[in-house]
């Protein structure tokens, strides 16, 4: 906005310069961070041994995990076109996988994990051809990721009660009590929203309004949490199968401990938005919890690193979807 000599009001300037700083540190600082974990991780674990598990690796299994990876895409954009449509948006699944890989890849490689996403709701806010939906578009991103952190955290919880009623090998110590976190964890998430839906800044209780019945929709009608919860399920349990193929890559399979508990924790540290696509802090988070499975820390590290190489590697093709349907959609407007 201009004042009346012509000249950008600062009073509107100010607030504006003041996020585009505050992001720019905030990039920076993530991109630092994960410079500063994977080199500690490698360290820790000693550089050698690390080195020495990386040497052996086998490519057979990373490739077989390229169409997991594909495949998990695939379903999430399929989440995603499901959510959006009990939402009111209509998106065609074309498109949607298309955006769903460049998300994915955005999402591991640029700072905070939710720039694929914000691309996301941007592009698909003018879904059905209809005047700008933004807040259905956010929403539906919004969640379709919440039913895809809810699946993880039920797997393991589900995991880590499996292992302590069965008395598993390397059940992690407390694994009793952290059963129990996991479900207070969400409740204290949703009681968070919920007041913040109505006493909080008038921007917040703007955005949260009606979620509720949003909610209700995405979820709670007509079966959709059959839906939601079937397909998540189905998703969390393929990004574990990617784990472990990067497992048998290195050499150093995941008895059912690993699979049932230690791999969904680990994918878990990954929301954790201090680093870049979760680099640094899932290898550290991993070399921390394999040696409860019997295995080393240089194992966890390994494969920990190669997922995040595998899940890149099978959502480059993104590129190339996204060029396509630029250009459809490009096609498109012109007619219009």
């Amino acid at each position: 906005m201009t004042s009346s000599s012509g000249r950008e009001d600062p009073d509107r300037t100010a607030p504006r310069k003041s996020r585009t700083r505050y992001r720019a540190a905030a990039s920076g600082w993530r991109w630092l961070a994960a410079a500063v974990l994977l080199p500690a991780t490698a360290l820790a674990v000693d550089p050698a041994a690390l080195w020495a598990v990386l040497a052996r690796v086998d490519a057979g299994p990373l490739l077989l995990a390229l169409p997991v990876v594909a495949g998990q895409i695939l379903a999430s954009a399929w989440r995603w076109r499901f959510t959006a449509g009990r939402l009111g948006l209509d998106l065609p699944f074309g498109p949607a996988a298309a955006d769903y890989h460049l998300s994915s890849l955005l999402n591991m490689v640029l700072p905070g994990g939710m720039a694929g996403d914000v691309m996301r709701a941007l592009r698909s806010r003018h879904a059905g051809g209809g005047p700008p939906a933004t807040r259905a578009a956010v929403r539906a991103v919004v969640l379709e990721r919440l039913a895809g952190q809810a699946a993880f955290a039920v797997m393991a919880a589900g995991g880590l009660a499996a292992a302590a009623l069965a008395g598993l090998s390397g059940a992690p110590p407390g694994a009793a009590a952290l059963v129990l976190a996991v479900p207070a964890v969400m409740a204290a998430g949703a009681a968070a929203v919920a007041v913040a839906g109505r006493v909080g800044p008038a921007p917040v209780r703007a955005a949260l309004a009606d979620l509720g019945p949003d909610f209700r929709r995405a979820f709670g009608e007509r079966g959709a949490w059959a839906v939601q919860g079937g397909v998540s399920l189905l998703i969390a349990a393929s990004y574990v199968a990617v784990f472990a193929l990067a497992a048998e890559a290195v050499g150093a399979p995941l008895p059912p401990v690993g699979l049932l508990v230690l791999v969904p924790l680990t994918l878990l540290s990954m929301l954790v938005p201090i680093t870049v696509g979760g680099w640094g802090l899932r290898e550290g988070t991993a070399a921390a919890l394999w040696p409860l499975a019997g295995l080393t820390a240089a194992e966890g590290a390994a494969t920990a690193a190669l997922y995040g190489a595998v899940v890149i590697a099978g959502a480059l093709p993104g590129l190339a979807l996204a060029a396509l349907t630029a250009g459809a959609r490009q096609a498109g407007s012109s007619r219009a």
